[in-house]
């Protein structure tokens, strides 16, 4: 870093950081070309400390989410994009380097929002279909976010910034957030993730008939907190039919997240909650209402579901091929398609459906 450049905000994180770990030195990895210059890490750095809170692991910290130097965003209240993420890893007794895997773990969270705009918060979730550790013999196919447990959100010159953590998830653990809520499921396994420790080892906490218990009770009681759910296989097609017959609408689904669109109905629009479903093409909006029906509004399709309609759409999605119509909507007719799920080389590991 420059001496001319005041790195105010790279300050303000370290002091958050020395009322935890005192004099600690952490472990601190760079970027030597910035990524704005063509660099391939987007983040300035990433701290790690150890830490015996709980258990042993290694605590990360991100520099680069936030304005580390003078004031860049417009937004006046947040610093850059108003948080930093933390992972804490559990580390082994003899282990003296933090893993390789999760510093490149952040650098790619960093892509993410640095290509996409999108931003994490504290009840987010992000499906990594596939190990968070490429090559590990390991559930944990997901990532959920909470805030960590140990950093307060702070001001800094340039804004405020909180301190979001990362908690690798198995694919259940996913499902059970999408459909109750993220720090729900996180709170009710705590004693399994002490501190919201990641690891890799570890089994599903839905295992645990007490955690399990609660998800289920908190979906009837609560319903789902996911309105919004991003589908990479979705699609309104028109069938055409012959000359006696009207048109029909389909509605395309992918077999992976049949299940999950099935419960979030019954969790979204059985607690007079809308459910939206996007992808690149369309967005399907799912409605609680008395007369069951669709509308269309370019790519914005509306779709309104009674309490009866729900249930027999629920029960239908599962993760199969298949298409068929439900008996009080007429003029739209539901197909499963199958999910091929592929690695970064692009070739399909897994199909579904």
């Amino acid at each position: 870093m420059s001496d001319e450049i005041a790195a105010v905000g790279w300050d303000a994180i370290d002091q958050a950081l020395a009322q935890v770990y005192g004099e600690q030195e952490p472990k601190h990895y760079g970027t030597l070309i910035p990524y704005s210059l063509g660099g391939q890490d987007p983040l300035d750095g990433i701290s790690v400390y150890k830490s015996e809170t709980s258990i042993p692991h290694w605590h990360f910290v991100t520099y680069g989410f936030s304005e580390l130097y003078e004031k860049e965003f417009e937004n006046k209240d947040y610093s850059g994009y108003g948080f930093e993420l933390t992972f804490r890893l559990v580390r082994q007794l003899d282990e003296e380097e933090p893993p390789a895997w999760a510093l490149n773990l952040l650098q790619n969270m960093g892509r993410y929002v640095f290509n996409s705009g999108n931003v994490f918060r504290a009840g987010d979730y992000l499906d990594a279909n596939g190990p968070i550790c490429l090559d590990a013999d390991t559930q944990l196919t997901a990532l959920a976010f909470t805030h960590d447990p140990e950093l307060a959100e702070i001001d800094t010159p340039n804004g405020k910034m909180e301190f979001i953590q990362m908690v690798g998830i198995s694919e259940d653990e996913l499902e059970a957030m999408q459909t109750w809520n993220t720090l729900g499921v996180l709170q009710a396994g705590m004693k399994q993730i002490p501190s919201y420790t990641t690891d890799l080892t570890r089994t599903s906490l839905l295992q645990n008939p007490e955690v399990a218990e609660a998800v289920v009770r908190g979906m009837e009681e609560d319903g789902s907190n996911t309105g919004f759910l991003f589908v990479d296989q979705l699609a309104w097609e028109v069938e055409k039919k012959s000359w006696f017959n009207k048109p029909s609408n389909v509605v395309q689904l992918g077999a992976k997240q049949a299940a999950v669109i099935s419960k979030l109905l019954r969790g979204r629009i059985l607690k007079d909650k809308d459910l939206t479903l996007v992808s690149q093409q369309i967005t399907i909006i799912f409605k609680a209402g008395p007369q069951v029906g669709y509308s269309e509004n370019g790519q914005e399709i509306t779709i309104t579901l009674n309490k009866a309609a729900v249930g027999e759409l629920s029960q239908r999605l599962i993760p199969q091929e298949s298409q068929f119509t439900i008996s009080s909507l007429a003029g739209v007719s539901f197909q499963i398609l199958k999910t091929h799920i592929k690695n970064q080389e692009g070739a399909v590991v897994k199909t579904i459906g």
